[in-house]
């Protein structure tokens, strides 16, 4: 990544809870998660593509969008392959793969071995980490 690509990244705390609300900020700079069904974009099936809301990188698009039962949107794919980055994540006494925008380091959501072909995955992302952008 070059200094270019970070350059409108916040950098300090203060700057993240004036940019975000205070659910993004809970998600996107503490590792949270909202609660299953409740986040705006779980039942959205418009065409239109979902950005980060921490910095506005492309992260997916709706034709890889899949109705998972899990109560997040989840994504068979990324939009761009090298737009997010994966991390091993052992917190709450259960090992998971967490997914984080490669841009700004936003936590995403996690990712699971149990999605749909032609990928096998299933990226469990928060809404309050999205912003979409309808065509």
């Amino acid at each position: 990544m070059s200094e270019d690509d970070t350059k409108d990244i916040p950098q300090t705390d203060d700057e993240w809870r004036e940019l975000l609300t205070p659910e993004q900020y809970e998600v996107l700079r503490q590792g949270g998660t909202e609660r299953a069904f409740t986040g705006k974009y779980v039942n959205v099936k418009d065409d239109g593509t979902y950005h980060c809301a921490g910095c506005g990188s492309l992260l997916f698009a709706s034709d890889t969008k899949f109705e998972s039962g899990s109560g997040w949107p989840s994504f068979y794919e990324p939009a761009v392959a090298d737009a997010v980055e994966t991390r091993e994540d052992v917190s709450h006494g259960m090992s998971r793969t967490e997914v984080v925008c490669r841009r700004c380091g936003g936590h995403l959501g996690h990712v699971f071995p149990d999605g749909p072909q032609p990928t096998g995955a299933r990226f469990c992302i928060n809404s309050a980490a999205l912003q979409f952008e309808s065509k």
